[in-house]
């Protein structure tokens, strides 16, 4: 008997052992390891090796929706497997890109960037002098970055100008006035720009005189501990305007080139130079939302192709004409980028239009002179808002929120601005003035409850005074302070 329950003692105690042996076995994470995050064609293809090590079984995803290259195998087994990718010439006139995910049963995909340049059918390449990826300086993610971010401000109606930067009415930049938009409260500069007018119509090349004079401008910003975003703007509307499948090539082309002059210039700066690639993209269906965000991948490719700092530089994304609703309803993905966690998107706010924008009385509707519900005039009733306040608004930065920064990407409302109506007089003007500030503090506090970065549009003669580097309107300048948290 005492045998028999010692063979039986032994028995489960054996059996136990197994057991946890099982179980620890089968609780044991997946661990994955690359050659390389990322794979890069020139344009005329080839084959790379990619190695996988892994302690578990794996399979590629999403291998299925691509037809450009092909692998040597898309399953495996625990250990070492060399994956061969092919890839045929690019004969088209856009970068190809695609990410492939490697996931095992019970691990997180881990994802591969596979990426092939384009010919350039009308310009030459740019991208003369690439430097390997540098990340010094560059440690901030989009996120981490736009939490250093307070307020923003535009240098409207200077850089971006047809006919030079003082064509439209403003003086030259100068360090006392990046001194002195620092001092206002904004610890970041959104410098639209023109490069088209400045640029060889036959070649695409920039002018080395103008990169160096907005190299000079974003100089004087990166001393004063200010953040940069740097553009192309309406620029004669070659971009904007062109949003549409027979102007794809062309385009894409220009892009590219002007992207690949614009990058390597400011490729040395650190992470508080920002890129944006366009400015207010004209955009109304999902047919030219395509479009655009070839343009945005052709943007993304050639700025990453530069190096250096570039690699890990944060870019932004405009939306369909910077639309909320647009946006929120035809951008329902960003370019890909073979660094993760480097991308903002950007809107604009100017609404209601009747009440910032507006500045004629049309047949279908008057011009507003008063925003909010405890700014309406009682003696002057047809010019206050009727749509477009405070639930509207809050409404709308909502979906950014939800659509971007909730997963973790930062969104620019850059720009934002209701005008100042002049011609009225006494208490009719000081109600505007109230509603005026109000609306701008409002937009800003709201911006940055939903976690948007808000940057004021001004054109010269808004809350600075250019000529002499002074606050001209102390009243918004204090709304806008108030929203932010000043």
């Amino acid at each position: 008997m005492k045998i028999l329950k010692r063979t039986i003692y032994l028995s489960l105690l054996l059996g136990a052992v197994s057991f946890l042996s099982c179980e620890k076995s089968d609780k044991t994470a997946p661990n994955v390891t690359l050659s390389s995050s990322e794979v890069v064609f020139t344009v005329t293809g080839g084959t790379a090796e990619l190695t996988i090590n892994s302690n578990a079984d794996w399979s590629i995803k999403s291998y299925d929706k691509i037809d450009w290259l092909q692998i040597s195998q898309t399953t495996g087994n625990a250990g070492n497997t060399t994956l061969k990718i092919t890839v045929a010439e690019n004969k088209g006139f856009a970068d190809r890109n695609s990410t492939l995910l490697i996931a095992t049963a019970n691990g997180a995909p881990i994802q591969v960037s596979v990426t092939q340049f384009s010919r350039s059918r009308l310009y030459p390449s740019y991208n003369l002098t690439p430097k390997p990826a540098d990340a010094t300086g560059m440690g901030s993610t989009a996120v981490q970055l736009a939490s250093k971010i307070n307020m923003g401000w535009n240098i409207g109606n200077t850089l971006e100008a047809i006919g030079g930067e003082t064509a439209w009415g403003n003086p030259k930049v100068t360090n006392d006035l990046i001194k002195a938009v620092k001092q206002a409260g904004f610890n970041a500069i959104r410098i639209p720009c023109s490069w088209n007018q400045y640029s060889d119509k036959a070649t695409a090349k920039i002018q080395d005189a103008w990169l160096n004079r907005v190299k000079e401008v974003v100089q004087y910003c990166v001393n004063n501990d200010v953040y940069v975003i740097l553009n192309i703007h309406w620029d004669g509307g070659w971009l904007e305007n062109n949003c549409t499948a027979d102007k794809k090539d062309s385009v894409n082309d220009k892009q590219k080139a002007f992207w690949e002059q614009i990058a390597t210039t400011f490729r040395d700066f650190d992470q508080h130079v920002l890129f944006a690639s366009a400015n207010e993209p004209a955009v109304n269906n999902a047919d030219q939302m395509d479009v655009l965000l070839s343009y945005h991948q052709t943007f993304v490719n050639a700025v990453r192709s530069t190096g250096g700092r570039n690699r890990y530089r944060v870019l932004v994304i405009q939306g369909p004409s910077t639309d909320i609703t647009k946006t929120n309803s035809l951008m329902s993905s960003l370019p890909a980028d073979r660094t993760t966690n480097r991308m903002m998107a950007e809107v604009h706010y100017y609404n209601p239009y009747q009440f910032c924008l507006m500045d004629a009385d049309q047949s279908w509707g008057n011009m507003w002179y008063y925003w909010g519900q405890n700014y309406h005039s009682t003696t002057d009733a047809t010019r206050n808002a009727t749509s477009g306040e405070e639930s509207d608004l809050n409404k709308l930065f909502v979906l950014m929120k939800k659509q971007f920064t909730d997963k973790g990407i930062p969104v620019i409302v850059g720009e934002f601005d209701a005008m100042r109506r002049s011609n009225l007089t006494g208490s009719d003007l000081q109600l505007h003035l109230d509603s005026r500030a109000y609306f701008l503090k409002y937009v800003v506090k709201q911006a940055k409850t939903n976690g948007l970065l808000p940057f004021l549009w001004d054109t010269g003669n808004g809350v600075i005074n250019r000529m002499n580097n002074t606050v001209f309107d102390q009243k918004e300048l204090d709304s806008l302070r108030s929203g932010a948290g000043l």
